[in-house]
C-alpha cells in the first residue's frame, strides 16, 4: 500500500482527530490513529472508547488499499518538525510496517493491523436528524460549556443537554451553582427530542467547529450522538439518565434590574476578588441607585478592598453575595457591551443577561447567591 501526502495536510487533520485521544487506554491500540486508504482518499480515525473523530486527507500516487493503525504520539511529534513538503508513505500489508520518506530522510516503524482498530457505532434504528450552522452550534457549546460539572453521583449534569421542539433548538448547562440556557429560533429542526452531549466531545466540537462554515449534520437515537460536517464525522456515547427541570429554577420575578457597562464590571471584580478570602472568594454587590460597590475582604489576612462601579439601577437598596470566579465566568461569556443583572433579593439566584442578544438567539445565565456574613 502507497500513497503521497502533504505533510502539512496530514499534521493538521491528525492534530484534529488526536485530541481524543486519553494518555492511558484500556485498549493499547487506542493510542493509534487508523489510516484506512480508499482510492485517493485517507481516511484517519481516533478514539477513545467513548466518542470517535474521522476525518480525511487527499493523497496522491495511491497504490493499494487497506487499514493501518499508527502510534498518534510518534506521528504528531515527528510531522510538526517538518517544514511544508510531499512525504512518500508505503505500508508493508503482510507485517503492517511503515516506511515514511520526505525529501531528506527515512522514517520506519511498525503499525498494527487495521482491522482490529473499533468500529465507529453505526447509525441507530429510529435514529433523528436536524440541520444547523456550525458558527451557531459552536457558538452554543462555547457559552455553556464552562458551566457544566464534573460529579460522579449525578453524571446527567456533566454534560450539555439539548432540547429540541421543533421550531428552536435549547441547550443547557448547569453545576447546580450556576446554570446556562442558550436558545436558538433560527434553527428549525422539525422534531421534538432531548439527549445529553458529554463534555469531553463537546469540547473537542468547540475546536474543531471554529475552523468550520459548513452545515452540521446532527443524528441522534437512543445511545449515541453523531455530528457530521465537511469531511469530518465526530460519534459520541450520550449521557443516560434524566436531565433536572431547568425551567423550574428560572427566577419569573426577579424585579431589581441592574445594567452595566459588561467590561468595567468584570475588570472591578478581578480587581476587588484578588482581597477576597481564599476559601469563599465572597464578592459582596451593594446595589444603591445607580451605582454597585462591589467589596471583598480576608479577616484571616486584614486585607480588604472596595469599589464603586456606575450603573443603571432604580430599585430598592440591596446587598447579595457572589462567589467571584462563577460571577466572572459567567460575565465573561457575554458577547454584548452591557449586561443585566436581575436580582430578587440576597437568598434567590440572580440572573444575567445579554442587554442585546444576537438575531435568533436567547442567552440567560442563572447564579446562586452566598450568604453575607454582616
Amino acid at each position: 500500500m502507497k500513497f503521497n501526502v502533504s505533510s502539512s495536510k496530514l499534521f493538521s487533520q491528525l492534530q484534529a482527530v488526536s485530541r481524543v485521544i486519553n494518555s492511558k487506554n484500556a485498549l493499547p491500540i487506542l493510542d493509534d490513529v487508523l489510516f484506512d486508504l480508499v482510492g485517493n482518499e485517507l481516511k484517519l480515525t481516533a478514539s477513545d472508547g467513548e466518542t470517535t473523530i474521522r476525518t480525511s486527507v487527499e493523497v496522491e500516487g495511491a497504490e493499494g488499499a487497506g487499514k493501518v493503525a499508527s502510534a498518534a504520539k510518534l506521528l504528531l511529534e515527528t510531522l510538526k518538525e517538518f517544514s511544508e513538503q510531499p512525504l512518500a508513505f508505503t505500508i508493508d500489508e503482510n507485517n503492517f510496517a511503515v516506511n515514511m520518506v520526505s525529501q531528506n530522510g527515512t522514517y520506519s516503524f511498525v503499525g498494527v493491523n487495521g482491522n482490529e482498530y473499533p468500529e465507529m457505532p453505526s447509525s441507530e434504528a429510529g435514529a433523528q436528524t436536524i440541520t444547523m450552522p456550525a458558527s451557531v452550534l459552536q457558538s452554543a457549546i462555547e457559552k455553556t460549556i464552562f458551566c457544566t460539572a464534573d460529579d460522579e453521583l449525578r453524571p446527567v449534569m456533566n454534560g450539555i443537554f439539548f432540547d429540541i421542539t421543533e421550531d428552536k433548538v435549547t441547550m443547557v448547562a448547569t453545576d447546580a451553582h450556576r446554570l446556562v440556557r442558550y436558545v436558538n429560533t433560527g434553527v428549525a429542526a422539525g422534531v421534538t427530542a432531548n439527549f445529553i452531549l458529554p463534555k469531553k466531545p463537546a469540547g473537542l466540537l468547540k475546536n474543531l467547529l471554529a475552523k468550520s462554515e459548513e452545515d452540521v449534520k446532527v443524528t441522534f437515537g437512543a445511545k449515541n450522538a453523531a455530528f457530521e460536517f465537511g469531511n469530518t464525522i465526530v460519534v459520541c456515547r450520550q449521557i443516560e439518565g434524566r436531565f433536572p427541570n431547568y425551567n423550574a429554577v428560572i427566577p419569573q420575578s426577579n424585579q431589581n434590574v441592574v445594567t452595566v457597562d459588561r467590561q468595567t464590571m468584570i475588570n472591578a471584580c478581578k480587581r476587588v476578588a484578588v482581597f477576597a478570602n481564599n476559601g469563599t472568594a465572597q464578592l459582596r454587590l451593594a446595589l444603591s441607585e445607580n451605582q454597585i460597590k462591589i467589596s471583598a475582604q480576608d479577616i484571616d489576612f486584614s486585607t480588604s478592598a472596595e469599589e464603586t462601579v456606575a450603573c443603571s439601577y432604580n430599585g430598592a437598596p440591596m446587598a447579595i453575595g457572589f462567589k467571584a470566579p462563577f460571577l466572572i465566568d459567567l460575565l465573561s461569556s457575554i458577547a454584548s457591551a452591557d449586561v443585566q443583572l436581575k436580582l430578587a433579593d440576597p437568598a434567590r439566584a440572580g440572573l444575567i443577561l445579554p442587554a442585546e442578544n444576537a438575531e435568533g438567539e436567547d442567552v440567560l445565565m442563572l447564579l446562586m447567591p452566598m450568604l453575607l456574613n454582616d
